[in-house]
């Protein structure tokens, strides 16, 4: 189970997700998340790394692939908090730096940064329809 902490920061509403425990293990588990911070009215979520299960850092098992494709076909922004320099796989480094040069999902060291990332880099929003 995880706590939704909402953050408003000018014109945006983030959820920050509150857990010791990995929340999104699977597709269904971040479509849940995806409806529960859309009806607090959030387009963009903070996760910590720790929230994820370990399969989500390594691409072979698509699972990363998988749950950010949700992320995209429902027009959400997402940022993974943590100190990813642990990870040793060319392909998750590779994979970190484009996806933080893009505007929709950011592998970030602290909250600060997300918020940050989340208000200099416009992405469609629900409101805008």
């Amino acid at each position: 189970m995880y706590e939704i902490k909402v953050i408003e920061d000018a014109s945006l509403k983030i959820a920050e997700i509150i857990s010791e425990a990995i929340v999104i293990k699977s597709e269904q588990d971040a479509l849940d998340m995806m409806a529960n911070t859309r009806y607090e009215g959030c387009d963009d979520i903070i996760i910590n790394e720790k929230n994820l299960p370990a399969e989500f850092f390594d691409l072979s098992t698509r699972l990363a692939g998988e749950i950010l494709q949700k992320f995209s076909n429902y027009h959400m922004r997402l940022a993974i908090v943590g100190d990813f320099r642990k990870y040793t796989s060319d392909s998750l480094r590779r994979f970190i730096q484009e996806s933080n040069k893009g505007n929709q999902i950011f592998f970030v060291k602290d909250n600060a940064e997300a918020v940050n990332l989340f208000d200099q880099r416009q992405f469609y929003s629900s409101d805008q329809n």
